[in-house]
């Protein structure tokens, strides 16, 4: 049995994540198209029901208490899990649905062209893709399960590895006429690509070419698609994912300088809260992207 006193309704809820989100009832009331005297009477009814103050009135201004902070956390969190559910069940009510957390190139090069092949073979299952950069908390976020990049999954999850890492050195055509590209040395001297969440992937591309170096300065940029465009433009050497870089050197966009698909720290990775592990959507996802990985 759940007390009710511990229950505040749907409409409580809202209009005080509102004020907290905003700082102000005045942007609370425009957002739940609400007068300012019902947000302010829905606020005062919610500390009535739970007979504690989180709100402290002055000049008619509503400042939120420590208290109230914390507690909206826990209280956008089960909204949005009220969402999602809802969604779910409208967007596919006869079966399951899977919250999927993605890379955002990852999303679009190689997740997005193979998905409608399980989503034919799986009717019943819904997919609600979100992009997402590197690790974050399943306890924050309301996802079934997440695709990223790194040596290895991190405490408090289950996952399964897709596939490692390669990469290729690519640049446009016109660059590489107009610069040397044939040997280490030359690479060393010319303007490197970098992505901040891999700071030293070109040294471990040097390594990997057999020579152990420090290179050079040069643009960074915060994902692969920025990564490949600039490169198109000729501003500098990418190092791209070798699955990514398949397309653009297929389409004559870019080539690929020196030794292709070096092997590199790191991988792709399938991970999910423990508590998901026997959810189906996500066994029947999990089953069809590991054949999908580990084919061409």
């Amino acid at each position: 049995m759940r007390p009710r006193r511990f229950l505040p309704s749907i409409q409580l809820l809202l209009a005080f994540d509102a004020v907290l989100r905003h700082g102000s009832v005045t942007a609370a009331a425009e957002e739940l198209n609400l007068t300012q005297s019902t947000v302010s009477r829905l606020i005062l009814s919610l500390e009535n029901q739970l007979g504690h103050e989180l709100f402290q009135r002055q000049r008619r201004r509503l400042i939120a208490t420590s208290a109230a902070i914390a507690y909206q956390k826990d209280i956008s969190k089960a909204l949005d899990l009220i969402l999602k559910a809802s969604m779910g069940l409208v967007s596919n009510p006869e079966g399951g649905t899977l919250s999927l957390a993605v890379l955002p190139t990852f999303a679009t090069r190689w997740l997005g062209p193979r998905l409608s092949l399980f989503l034919e073979t799986h009717p019943g299952i819904s997919v609600n893709l979100s992009t997402r950069f590197g690790r974050f908390d399943f306890e924050s976020e309301a996802f079934d399960a997440a695709i990223c990049f790194g040596e290895d999954i991190w405490p408090g999850v289950a996952g399964t590895k897709l596939f490692d890492e390669r990469v290729t050195a690519c640049v446009s055509p016109d660059f590489a006429e107009e610069n040397r590209v044939d040997s280490l040395e030359s690479i060393q001297q010319l303007p490197m690509l970098y992505l901040e969440s891999r700071p030293h992937a070109w040294r471990d591309w040097f390594e990997g070419q057999g020579e152990a170096t420090n290179p050079g300065g040069g643009m960074m940029v915060d994902q692969f698609s920025m990564m490949i465009q600039a490169a198109i433009s000729g501003l500098g050497v990418a190092l791209l994912p070798h699955y990514l870089a398949e397309v653009e050197i297929a389409e004559g966009r870019l080539v690929p300088v020196l030794r292709s698909a070096v092997p590199m720290r790191g991988a792709y990775w399938l991970v999910w809260p423990d508590a998901k592990s026997g959810d189906a959507p996500l066994s029947e996802f999990k089953s069809w992207l590991l054949a999908e990985a580990a084919g061409p």
